[in-house]
């Protein structure tokens, strides 16, 4: 069984690649023999994290990468290939964050909705769009798109990003169902609260680890044997799949709309329920 985990000969992009989950997908994945390419607008954090891969034996590259730009996209595919042969696992990790939740809907002008849709819907597509035709021709392929549990759930004035990531799991469904004739799997992870400087940077209202049923938030190397799967043989027949990595916050019904959780029930009034 644990071959099927082994990465070795496969090469992966993890955009968005330097910071928070990214960089510890980055890691995992060269933990487990890929080849990776760490791509983000920073280069500081990706050729970090780059430097931490190729020390633990990896071929390891940082590509300095703002997804919202489809040439520079275009370019990060092309130098992948050029310089290590192929993409067999592209991870569309990119997203801002930082700064999004608890703006009234009258407060957001068109460059901000804009902005951040471009950031964490567009450039996603873009990445596939840049990887889908090699992937096709070669047979073979997996496309994990990362979104969020406010991707299938609302939040008080969450506009941009609730929406965007909501999307997500419509591009990795139609992937799904347009590439796999191909060999191209695409299948979606869902994180919940994992406490990154992003999320912490955040307006959004977030609960305590008392909320969630494991009872408490994600560490961030949790994310990495999750990414392993989903990159792997492993996951070969899982194809347009979500998968939830949150503690059974969803499950529960965990909604972070400042609405308390939980209020007294009164039988007296109830209709005798």
């Amino acid at each position: 069984m644990l071959d099927h985990l082994d990465l070795d000969d496969r090469v992966a992009i993890v955009t968005g690649g330097g910071t928070g989950l990214g960089r510890e997908m980055v890691l995992a994945l060269a933990g487990a023999g890929a080849a990776v390419v760490a791509a983000g607008r920073r280069e500081g954090p990706i050729t970090d994290v780059a430097r931490l891969a190729a020390a633990s034996g990896a071929r390891a590259l940082a590509i300095p990468t703002d997804v919202t730009d489809s040439h520079r996209v275009d370019r990060l595919m092309a130098r992948t290939i050029d310089e290590l042969g192929k993409v067999d696992v592209l991870v569309n990790n990119a997203g801002m964050v930082r700064d999004q939740g608890g703006a009234p809907i009258w407060d957001i002008d068109d460059q901000e909705w804009h902005r951040v849709l471009d950031a964490n819907l567009t450039g996603a597509f873009y990445c596939s769009r840049a990887v889908a035709k090699h992937m096709s021709g070669r047979g073979e392929g997996k496309i994990i798109n990362i979104s969020s549990g406010f991707g299938l759930r609302g939040g008080r004035d969450n506009y941009m990003y609730a929406c965007a990531k909501g999307a997500l799991v419509q591009l990795t469904r139609t992937l799904a169902t347009s590439l796999g004739r191909y060999g191209v799997t695409s299948n979606c992870l869902v994180p919940g609260l994992f406490p990154t400087e992003g999320v912490n940077a955040s307006r959004e209202t977030l609960p305590s680890g008392d909320l969630i049923p494991i009872g408490r938030t994600g560490r961030p190397q949790e994310i990495g044997p999750a990414i392993v799967l989903l990159a792997s043989s492993a996951s070969d027949y899982m194809n347009g799949a979500t998968f939830a990595i949150d503690g059974g916050a969803l499950a529960g019904g965990y909604a972070p709309t400042g609405h308390a959780p939980l209020v007294p029930l009164d039988m007296e009034h109830d209709g005798g329920a």
